[in-house]
């Protein structure tokens, strides 16, 4: 990560002609692209470093570039690489729409800033699909059938598959094809986002920006305005939808001059908001049930029961019996309380304590009356103290916590503590148990255990919200010390 590093800051100084004032890395979000922020005297500004996929950095610096010349909602792209490996973009802050929501829940405010999501949302459809060049596009330069095929077959092979329902499969391709068929027949000419959801959605000082569309195509319009409201985590009211899209059509229908009508329009709707949520599960079922990450296994079920309050209150104008007949056995309570995480309340007794330890100094003893709990090694996870640059240091620094995630095996380490953890958790909160003990060890109890703990104290306190008590054992002698 510190050549990663060095290299960013290479390329950021052949921009600004001077060495970086800070340069620190931004989480990643579920691609392989690294994001970093670099801070020039007052400014600051987004760098993007994406070696491996060429092609999609292409397709955002191309579009972005277009956008902005057209003076829309997006960022600017100010620096980029000959080979377009890395690029500086806009800052446009750490806010995004979703994180409103998470704060303020279903305010004035954020109904307000939905409303100008889709002001500037049919601008980029609109404006910004006019002259625009799709050569970029990273697959496809177009939502056309087979694309809209492809994600029923998404939905089917890495989400209903999984939960073994029955089916007849013949029926249920030919109800693919009349689906794809009807969602054809709404023009397709605009540029559609993808990927339009509240995360990607900046808000700085209360304006609203676009990012990550980096995949999006030639589209109808209904699909990005069904991807923003039926968000499942979002879980915006149904009363919001209904308004919002009716603000959107009188939006978009004035930058076309009245020449939508909005039946239609409505009708089709309905249609990509039930392609969207399944090409939802489609990725929910990859990324969490066959890839086991824990954060899509937690959507599954916001998505069925959005889902379910579709089929129970709209209405597709063509027949999908099979369709329709699997859709109601997935979104059956038996399933949905399958994927869903029991929470803590303010009476549930379940602690875990979470320690970090030396295996020099043995593992802790046990004090919580049940015999102890889970011990992980992590010995087997290179030992970032091996390097003088973090002797001093431990795993609460952030040179060594991205030492870990970028060039260790911890990531895949920590899934596979999630997933055994988890189970435990969930069952201790259901049955009333008092006490969980999770014990992290490595050499030296500075570095890899005192990261793994605090990522698993974090991780059951988003997901569970159970209370923690965490402790570093060795780091928290060496303070005492410190201290006499």
């Amino acid at each position: 990560m510190a050549d990663v590093i060095r290299d960013v800051g290479s390329f950021f100084e052949q921009w600004t002609k001077q060495p970086a004032d800070e340069l620190y890395t931004l989480k990643q979000a579920g691609s392989n692209r690294q994001y970093f922020r670099g801070i020039a005297g007052n400014h600051s500004y987004i760098i993007t470093s994406n070696p491996n996929n060429v092609p999609e950095n292409n397709a955002f610096i191309e579009f972005a570039r277009h956008f902005f010349a057209k003076g829309l909602a997006v960022p600017e792209i100010l620096f980029a690489d000959k080979e377009k490996t890395k690029y500086v973009q806009t800052d446009f802050g750490d806010i995004s729409l979703f994180d409103i929501i998470k704060q303020e829940g279903y305010t004035e405010r954020v109904k307000c800033l939905f409303r100008k999501a889709f002001e500037e949302l049919a601008r980029l459809q609109v404006q910004g699909g006019a002259g625009l060049d799709y050569s970029n596009c990273i697959a496809t330069r177009s939502f056309d059938k087979q694309a809209i095929y492809s994600d029923l077959l998404y939905f089917l092979y890495y989400f209903v598959r999984a939960l073994d329902l029955p089916y007849d499969k013949n029926l249920l391709l030919n109800d693919f094809e009349l689906l794809s068929s009807y969602l054809m027949q709404e023009e397709a000419k605009y540029f559609m986002h993808r990927d339009c959801q509240s995360r990607n959605i900046m808000v700085k000082d209360e304006q609203v920006y676009f990012i990550d569309f980096q995949g999006g195509m030639q589209g109808a319009l209904q699909y990005d305005a069904a991807s923003m409201l039926w968000q499942a985590r979002a879980a915006l009211p149904h009363d919001w939808k209904e308004e919002l899209v009716s603000y959107y059509f009188e939006v978009v229908n004035g930058l076309l001059d009245g020449k939508l009508n909005q039946r239609d329009f409505l009708d089709s709707y309905d249609g990509f908001v039930l392609i969207r949520m399944l090409q939802t599960l489609g990725a929910y079922g990859f990324r969490g049930l066959f890839e086991r990450k824990q954060h899509f296994i937690a959507s599954i079920p916001f998505a069925l029961k959005q889902l379910r309050w579709f089929l129970e209150n709209k209405k597709i104008p063509i027949r999908l019996p099979e369709l329709q007949k699997l859709l109601w056995q997935i979104v059956d309570d038996n399933i949905i309380q399958k994927y869903e995480t029991v929470k803590a309340s303010t009476d549930t007794p379940l602690v875990v304590h979470i320690n970090s330890f030396s295996y020099r100094r043995g593992i802790p003893e046990s004090n919580d009356g049940n015999g102890g709990g889970f011990v992980f090694d992590c010995r087997g996870i290179f030992n970032p103290g091996r390097f003088d640059a973090f002797k001093t240091l431990t795993g609460r620094d952030k040179e060594v916590q991205e030492f870990l995630l970028h060039k260790s095996e911890m990531p895949a380490f920590l899934q596979y503590v999630y997933g055994m953890v988890d189970i435990s958790v969930s069952d201790y909160i259901k049955r009333n148990f008092e006490n969980l003990t999770v014990n992290f060890g490595c050499t030296g109890g500075q570095h890899r255990s005192v990261f793994a703990a605090d990522s698993l104290a974090k991780h059951l306190q988003e997901k569970f919200g159970v209370t923690i008590v965490l402790h570093h054992l060795i780091q928290e002698e060496k303070n005492w010390k410190n201290s006499e």
